[in-house]
C-alpha cells in the first residue's frame, strides 16, 4: 500500500490533502510576487503583474489567467480593508505525487495573503547595518521563483550579526543585490547599481528609484562594484517593496561616511513618498 506520514499519523497516499503534494514544496516549482498598498491604494500593480507573467513564462507554467490573478489581488485587498498592506501571492505548477517530471494535465495552484506592513520609520530615520554574504543562489535570479533557501540562509546570517539585510557577493567578488532587496551605492553625484541580467531581480522599486534619481540630481550608472568599494562610498541604501528606501550606515565593520543616512538618500526617500501618494 502506498502511504504517507504527516507528523505522527500514517494515512493512505490517496487520502493526502493536495496541499502536501504541492510541487512548490517538493521543488520550489513556482513563482511569486509581493505588492504593497499606500493609504488604501495598490502601488504599481500593473508592473508587478507583468513581472509575474514573465516569471510564469520563463519556468513554463501554463494555464494561468493573468487577468484573473489581477482581479483576485484587487478583490482580496478590498476585503482585507488594510490601508497599508503587503500582498503576497504565488502560483505553483500544481499538486501530485512527487516526480521531477509533472503530468501534462497538472493544474496550477494559487495562494495569496494580505497582511499589514510593519512600521520601519526608525530604520528610515537612522539607517541600518548590513553584512556581506556569498551569493549561493541559482543562475536565474531574474525569475521571481520560490527557490529562496539561499536568500533565507543569507538573511539568517545577517540577523545573527545584528544587521538589517545581507548583501550578496558573487564568485567574482562583486556585489549583486541584497538577500531581499536591490542595492545602491552613491559616489559623488553617481548612483551605482548592478546591471539588469540573470544575476539580479528586475526590482519594481529599483525601477522607481532610477526614475527618481535624476529628480534629485543623481546620474544612474549600472555597473558592478566590490564590497570594499561600497564601504568607501558616500552613501549606500537598499530598496524593496515592503520597506521602500532604507539608508545603510554600516557595511560589515565599516561605518559609511559619517554613519548617518546620507543627503541624497533622504531626498530619494522624500521623492519616493511623493510618488506613492500620487
Amino acid at each position: 500500500m502506498q502511504l504517507a506520514m504527516i507528523q505522527d499519523k500514517i494515512i493512505p497516499l490517496a487520502d493526502v490533502d493536495k496541499a502536501y503534494l504541492d510541487r512548490g514544496i517538493f521543488f520550489g516549482d513556482g513563482v511569486y510576487e509581493v505588492v504593497r498598498s499606500y493609504n488604501g491604494r495598490i502601488f504599481d500593480l500593473e508592473d508587478h503583474i507583468a513581472r509575474f507573467k514573465r516569471s510564469l513564462g520563463e519556468v513554463d507554467i501554463i494555464g494561468v489567467d493573468i487577468d484573473n490573478i489581477k482581479k483576485k489581488v484587487e478583490t482580496a485587498f478590498s476585503q482585507a480593508n488594510i490601508s497599508n498592506a503587503k500582498i503576497y501571492f504565488h502560483v505553483t505548477r500544481g499538486s501530485e505525487v512527487r516526480d521531477h517530471i509533472s503530468s501534462v494535465d497538472i493544474v496550477p495552484n494559487f495562494f495569496m495573503t494580505v497582511s499589514e506592513i510593519v512600521d520601519i520609520s526608525e530604520q528610515k530615520n537612522n539607517g541600518i547595518a548590513v553584512s556581506s554574504h556569498p551569493d549561493w543562489r541559482w543562475k536565474r535570479c531574474d525569475i521571481k521563483s520560490l527557490n529562496l533557501l539561499a536568500n533565507v540562509l543569507a538573511k539568517m546570517d545577517a540577523e545573527k550579526k545584528g544587521c538589517g539585510e545581507s548583501i550578496l557577493v558573487n564568485d567574482a567578488g562583486e556585489i549583486t543585490e541584497g538577500s531581499g532587496s536591490a542595492f545602491f551605492t552613491i559616489i559623488g553625484d553617481e548612483l551605482l547599481t548592478h546591471p539588469l541580467g540573470h544575476e539580479i531581480l528586475p526590482s519594481i522599486t529599483r525601477k522607481v528609484v532610477i526614475e527618481l534619481a535624476e529628480e534629485v540630481g543623481l546620474k544612474t550608472v549600472e555597473k558592478t562594484i566590490t564590497p570594499e568599494q561600497a564601504k568607501q562610498a558616500d552613501e549606500l541604501f537598499i530598496a524593496v517593496t515592503t520597506r521602500d528606501i532604507v539608508g545603510v550606515v554600516k557595511f560589515d565593520e565599516a561605518i559609511i561616511a559619517d554613519g548617518k543616512v546620507g543627503p541624497y538618500t533622504k531626498k530619494l526617500i522624500e521623492a519616493f513618498a511623493k510618488r506613492v501618494s500620487i
